[in-house]
């Protein structure tokens, strides 16, 4: 995600030499952000036309040298290089795959700074302005946003109540069936809602924590009759590995977040490596990857994957976010991100991908990051769920959480998998009923019998 951790910021350092260089105000291009960075902090305020909310603080880590920018981290272990170029800003993210360029501005809008409204139609209209500004598939949805935020708001008076509320806001944004918008309440565990894709939820309707204590171990007990000996468990369980015979590895990714007790990317990134030198072995000559259930997390993680198994250089996708609040087809200038091979332990045999609807956003982008592999990767499965872009974060003055899509990974050839998700070379039910009753597997069956 980018720019949605709150909490308290990091020790102080030095002031940067070149403080000039990236001190002041920032707009954003797209995200919908100001951003003012002093001698020791960064502040990140959260703009609409008609709302200006402070979102997080991070402290300078490491001050600039140079011209070259400098790094600013808070408790959570996330850390912001920032970094002058040309007159703007690049903000990067660890963990992100793309980075944000700010233009200076004279100053923070009027409404920054001063206490928030904060009656039922102020939530209401800071909530469908920022949909309005931000999401990506309302002409592929064929959703009249003007007109749903129209009717719902005639519903909303001073006299609503935050239940009331929140199942206005939560009728507005359930028609979209997008996995990458939500809406919660912190201080209510009932009200939170979660998009997804028709027809991809049946193994989630009671959480995330069913299912992956009681669902998954279901879904996967045909798989593990296929295995040659114990799977192995890396990466705080997030990654497993185990032989399918004895050329033949099998990885399975649950996740690319949580590899490590350590905050913070790095350290998640140094989980990984170490679990890809142990699954990776010579002798190796064909490969299964199993994103089938896979809740996403930081794309790089994908990336570094793809770079262990690339042959040749190549573009993974090019990043582009939302620009305009009003042209919908007005999108940032494009950032691509390109797989390279690596000096690691790598493997440049033929390898297969399983995947399903439960495969979600950075397993998706994984999974797009290996189409520009060759010798080509073969899907076996079902579409990935369909959601691909950070999740742009925000908080209303009531201090309600909302999040929706605001990017598009685009291939090299202008394509995006928004909506109906990265189709399989091979289709194969995936956990069906017929599966379950035989104790078969027909996607690890079919992707077995085209690698080998």
């Amino acid at each position: 995600m980018i720019f949605v951790m709150l909490g308290a910021v990091a020790g102080f350092a030095a002031a940067p030499a070149d403080s000039n260089l990236i001190e002041g105000v920032w707009r954003t291009q797209g995200y919908g952000m100001m951003i003012t960075i002093g001698a020791r902090d960064l502040a990140v305020w959260e703009v609409t036309a008609i709302s200006c909310l402070p979102s997080f603080k991070a402290a300078l880590a490491k001050p600039a040298s140079g011209t070259a920018g400098a790094e600013f981290g808070n408790a959570e272990g996330m850390v912001f290089v920032v970094s002058p170029e040309r007159g703007r800003l690049r903000i990067h993210s660890e963990g992100a795959a793309s980075d944000m360029i700010a233009d200076r501005a004279a100053a923070l809008p009027g409404e920054c700074g001063k206490p928030a409204r904060n009656t039922p139609l102020d939530n209401f209209d800071v909530f469908a302005r920022t949909f309005g500004d931000h999401y990506i598939l309302f002409d592929q949805k064929r959703i009249d946003w003007g007109r749903v935020t129209a009717e719902a708001r005639a519903r909303v008076t001073p006299k609503t109540t935050p239940a009331e509320l929140f199942q206005i806001m939560k009728g507005m944004i359930e028609p979209l069936h997008d996995a990458h918008t939500f809406l919660a309440v912190p201080s209510d565990q009932k009200m939170r809602y979660h998009g997804a894709r028709p027809g991809t939820d049946s193994l989630m309707r009671n959480g995330s924590d069913q299912l992956m204590k009681v669902e998954m171990p279901k879904a996967f007990a045909a798989t593990q009759s296929y295995l040659k000996g114990p799977l192995h468990s890396w990466c705080e369980g997030k990654v497993w590995s185990g032989r399918l015979d004895d050329s033949t590895a099998y990885m399975r990714l649950l996740s690319f977040s949580g590899y490590s007790k350590e905050p913070g990317f790095r350290s998640e990134l140094a989980a990984l490596e170490m679990a890809l030198d142990s699954v990776l072995v010579p002798g190796l000559k064909r490969l299964v990857i199993d994103v089938r259930i896979n809740m996403g997390g930081a794309d790089p993680l994908g990336l570094a994957i793809a770079s262990r198994l690339a042959t040749a250089p190549y573009v993974a996708y090019s990043k582009e976010a939302r620009s305009d609040p009003v042209n919908r087809k007005a999108w940032t200038p494009g950032q691509a991100s390109r797989v390279m091979p690596t000096t690691k332990r790598s493997f440049k045999g033929p390898v297969a991908i399983l995947t399903s609807g439960l495969t979600i956003s950075a397993g998706e982008t994984f999974t797009q990051a290996m189409m520009g592999r060759q010798p080509a990767v073969v899907r076996v499965g079902e579409p990935t769920q369909g959601v691909f872009s950070d999740v742009l974060g925000r908080t209303l003055p009531n201090g309600w959480r909302f999040g929706l899509p605001n990017e598009v990974f685009r291939a090299p050839d202008g394509r995006t998998f928004d909506g109906p998700g990265i189709p399989p070379t091979h289709p194969v039910v995936v956990f069906g009923p017929a599966d379950r009753k035989a104790g078969k597997d027909s996607g690890l069956e079919t992707a077995l019998r085209l690698l080998r």
